[in-house]
């Protein structure tokens, strides 16, 4: 009987992987949606009595229903680079003749659209999805295969001639109909809705739970074959093998003999782009043979062989209705444009931000302007001109408000800054609910499952106003708001008690001193025991400390002048909070940067800066600020420019590269 069970469900998966494949490779589908989702259930229901035959790449899988507390990170094999970008046809010509000079004869290219979503690179192994990785910074990045799987035109067995391992690369992206469906769902439930495609296909792919990723709809197309070995002699071959193994190819990727017929294949798609059913924001240029490929090779970033074209931006006129403000988690006010609703580069666009009254007086607003709007990069869009022949003279200048618009405080504007802002920090809504958004976030005290709506729902309802608030929440006060389920309150009340063994300097950084960004923190958690320490510390002391000047020294002793800031400190150590140093406030690694100074300067294409100086510090370095006789060691990424020059100038600074500095560390 167990042998007729298992044969059972073998024979539906395999039928269910076919039906998969003839919907979503080839266009064709075999039966109706309605007798496929029987078919499923019917899966469904025999793994769910039968676990002994679980198979991870089942079809029920594209259901979703795995919670990933953590992605954990992974090393690519392959390096995934990033694509050097052209704006005009003389960028391609200068590539064209640079890859002529290298290849030494006749050159065909492939052009595919440049899809704007999230690039992703997945490992088959024997025909079956082994594991989903996103670029991250092109060396490492999360693995994120269960959410993956729930993507329906990502094959999870594959059909025909296929190799025995290899790497596919694509991009996860969100067709328009489906990011609509998304943001009505979201106004319905009261909810803000998602500002743009892109940024929410790639913000879905990080979700914990698999069941809400695969309610995202989201879609891929894959583009790029990655290994050692080649099974073709083209990359136009290898798309099309992979097509047949099952993989969504773009329909409309052309091969072109020539760089004339490529220009006229960007000409065609900047005209006709918006009638696609997802965002495109330019067109990617390879070369054809991937023996021409491997001879062009790469550069520090980039491959050789291939060149983004990247669509410029589009312009609209419309009018300038009104211009409020927003109130932000500093108090800092960013005044925004609210405009005639007008369609640039296939979205409805409502609102421009006018970043501050500077901005404002340059342009010479008056209101109810006609004005020229501009996407800057595809997506955020900006105010570049006034028609200045459609202006009313009756119509006033705008003038900046004077009062703020949350809780009426004078503004304050700090002489040679641009921004106005509130000095009413621990009484004006946003930025109370700021401060302690500001509080759980990853970098501070990381509490998960209270997020931004959450916290401003117990904002609402006066459950909490600092940060100190969340220690004294109970399970009883969460259940009663809205969409709160008990598990989801007994996780917060969980990640809330979880956070009690967070290190002294992040809960330093959390609390929100003006100034005291992640690194200060770092530092005066190493040069103060506690926070009892920090407080006593006078100006002259504070200024001690390497990177603190005058204005942060000033901001510290400020903060422990107002009696509410003593109040919630004094709670957070009640409840447990760590506010004194412990061992856990600063891993080290080794001692093999003992008293050396780094300083890093130029674009870093290895690390980030904030990863490498938390590498030095590791193993027992310094990070110092500036060039001067006191640094050892200057570390330089490309474009570096004056610190570099002027390390040369001094002489005795060692100057390393990225890779340099990496082997440093590793003797």
């Amino acid at each position: 009987m167990p042998e007729n069970i298992q044969q059972k469900i073998e024979e539906l998966r395999t039928e269910l992987h076919q039906h998969n494949y003839s919907y979503y490779t080839l266009d064709e589908p075999t039966i109706s949606d309605f007798e496929f989702d029987l078919k499923l259930k019917e899966l469904q229901d025999l793994e769910a009595k039968h676990p002994e035959f679980y198979d991870s790449n089942s079809p029920t899988s594209r259901v979703g229903g795995e919670i990933t507390k953590n992605f954990p990170t992974v090393q690519h094999q392959f390096r995934m680079y990033s694509l050097d970008n052209s704006y005009d046809f003389n960028d391609l010509e200068d590539w064209e003749n640079r890859v002529q000079k290298t290849v030494n004869g006749p050159v065909e290219f492939v052009a595919e659209l440049k899809y704007d979503g999230a690039s992703i690179s997945i490992l088959y192994e024997n025909g079956k999805l082994k594991e989903a990785v996103t670029r991250g910074d092109g060396f490492q990045g999360d693995e994120i295969t269960a959410n993956v799987k729930t993507i329906s035109e990502i094959p999870m067995q594959l059909h025909g001639d296929f190799p025995e391992r290899f790497f596919i690369r694509g991009e996860i992206y969100l067709t328009r109909k489906n990011f609509n469906k998304i943001n009505i769902r979201r106004e319905e439930e009261g909810l803000d809705p998602f500002m743009n495609p892109r940024n929410t296909a790639s913000g879905s792919l990080k979700i914990q739970d698999s069941a809400e990723v695969r309610k995202r709809g989201l879609s891929s197309v894959l583009y790029q074959y990655i290994s050692a070995e080649f099974p073709a002699k083209t990359h136009w071959e290898l798309l099309h093998k992979t097509k047949s193994w099952g993989f969504h190819i773009s329909e409309q990727a052309k091969l072109c003999k020539t760089l004339d017929e490529v220009k006229e294949f960007i000409s065609f798609w900047d005209l006709e782009r918006h009638k696609l059913g997802f965002d495109i924001d330019g067109i990617v240029v390879k070369v054809n043979d991937l023996a021409q490929q491997k001879n062009l090779g790469y550069t520090a970033k980039s491959p050789r062989w291939a060149m983004a074209y990247k669509f410029k931006a589009e312009k609209v006129e419309t009018e300038l209705q009104a211009v409020t403000y927003q109130v932000g988690r500093t108090g800092a006010i960013t005044p925004v444009a609210n405009l005639k609703p007008v369609l640039l580069a296939g979205t409805v666009v409502k609102r421009a931000s006018l970043h501050n009254e500077d901005i404002i007086k340059k342009l010479g607003l008056h209101e109810h302007d006609f004005v020229y709007v501009e996407k800057g990069g595809e997506i955020i869009p900006k105010i570049v001109g006034v028609n200045l022949e459609k202006r009313n003279t009756e119509n006033p200048e705008i003038e900046y408000i004077k009062n703020c618009p949350e809780c009426g405080t004078e503004l304050i504007k700090i002489e040679d800054q641009a921004i106005h802002f509130c000095p009413n920090e621990l009484h004006c809504p946003p930025q109370v609910v700021g401060r302690m958004i500001h509080y759980v976030s990853r970098k501070a005290l990381n509490i998960e499952n209270l997020g931004s709506e959450t916290i401003e729902q117990l904002y609402r309802e006066k459950l909490v106003e600092n940060p100190a608030d969340f220690y004294a929440l109970s399970k009883e006060q969460l259940l009663p708001l809205e969409r709160m389920a008990e598990k989801s309150a007994q996780n917060i009340i969980d990640g809330i008690e979880k956070s009690k063994t967070v290190p002294f300097e992040k809960v330093l950084f959390g609390i929100g001193i003006k100034h005291v960004g992640e690194t200060v923190a770092k530092k005066l958690a190493k040069n103060f025991n506690s926070i009892d320490d920090l407080r006593k510390a006078t100006a002259e002391e504070l200024v001690q400390v390497e990177d603190i000047g005058g204005k942060i020294a000033d901001s510290i002793i400020a903060f422990f002048q107002n009696s509410e800031n003593i109040l919630m400190v004094e709670r957070l150590k009640s409840y447990g909070v760590q506010l004194e140093r412990g061992e856990n406030t600063s891993e080290v690694l080794s001692n093999v940067l003992e008293n050396k100074t780094f300083l890093f300067t130029g674009k870093l294409s290895l690390f980030t800066r904030d990863d490498a100086e938390e590498m030095v510090e590791k193993h027992g370095g310094k990070n110092i600020s500036a060039v001067s006789k006191n640094l050892n060691y200057l570390v330089v990424g490309e474009k570096a420019g004056s610190k570099l020059k002027k390390a040369q100038e001094i002489g005795s600074i060692e100057i390393l590269d990225e890779q340099e500095f990496l082997n440093l560390i590793s003797k």
